[in-house]
């Protein structure tokens, strides 16, 4: 996996919940990478430059105005399933065919606003999910908009498909794939932190990251799918083995950058 200097830091400070991080620890942390010193003061400078970064002290950094919304976001990973509730049979339905794409940011936007809500496209301008997430659809639409949708597309539940509807919106998601998912990636790290105690401080940091970025987006973009489109069981199996990776990677590097002091 490529990994360069501007993201590892904003990947550390993200996973640090913004604990401030000085140049000499992102200096270290890039080095079990391989990137140099100056590659990493470069990220830092322009990191900086475009707001991404900013100072927290001398030689301290922390998230600019321009990361914190993705901060934001990305911390959720965290509480996701006290998002999940029964599902009744009704759908939540997103309509913004009258938006365009000729706005490709606000594009992007709406369609990474989606991707983290499980939404999928049934029809063009038309996305749809199981009604499942948030107490309420006042709930829904604030989610979304802090996401990125524009306020002007219609957010509702609808009821009532037609047999063929409702055979097409089951579609819409591989519940096979993603429970395979599910297991095969809770064995990888439940065999990962059963070895860890084995690996080199350096080994373990490094493997750890990468391993723990990769868990951590499957539950961001995870739709939250009730059954039986997925086994929810085995959801929250996988969801629980990353929370326990997460703590044991944060002792890990909080043990790497200690022992790196002078």
């Amino acid at each position: 996996m490529k990994i360069n200097a501007k993201h590892l830091i904003l990947d550390l400070l993200l996973a640090n919940q913004n604990t401030p991080l000085s140049a000499k620890d992102a200096i270290a942390a890039c080095a079990l990478f391989g990137i140099s010193d100056n590659s990493v003061r470069v990220a830092l400078a322009r990191a900086s430059a475009d707001g991404l970064l900013r100072a927290a002290g001398r030689g301290t950094y922390c998230l600019g105005d321009s990361a914190l919304e993705l901060a934001g976001d990305v911390a959720t990973w965290r509480t996701k399933e006290q998002r999940f509730r029964s599902w009744q049979g009704n759908y939540l339905v997103v309509l913004s065919h009258s938006l365009g794409r000729s706005d490709r940011s606000a594009l992007r936007h709406r369609e990474r606003a989606l991707a983290m809500l499980g939404f999928k496209e049934l029809e063009t301008g038309l996305h749809i999910r199981p009604d499942n997430i948030e107490d309420n659809i006042l709930m829904v639409r604030k989610r979304l908009y802090s996401l990125g949708l524009e306020k002007q597309a219609l957010v509702f539940v609808a009821q009532q498909f037609s047999p063929e509807q409702e055979q097409a919106i089951y579609r819409l998601w591989d519940g096979a794939a993603l429970n395979q998912r599910y297991e095969q990636l809770q064995q990888q790290l439940t065999q990962w932190l059963a070895h860890a105690h084995d690996l080199e401080a350096d080994v373990a940091a490094r493997e750890s990251f990468l391993l723990g970025r990769k868990a951590i987006r499957e539950v961001v973009f995870d739709p939250l799918l009730p059954a039986p489109w997925v086994d929810v069981a085995a959801r929250h199996a996988f969801v629980d083995t990353v929370h326990r990776f997460d703590r044991e990677g944060h002792r890990i590097w909080r043990q790497l950058i200690t022992h790196s002091l002078p």
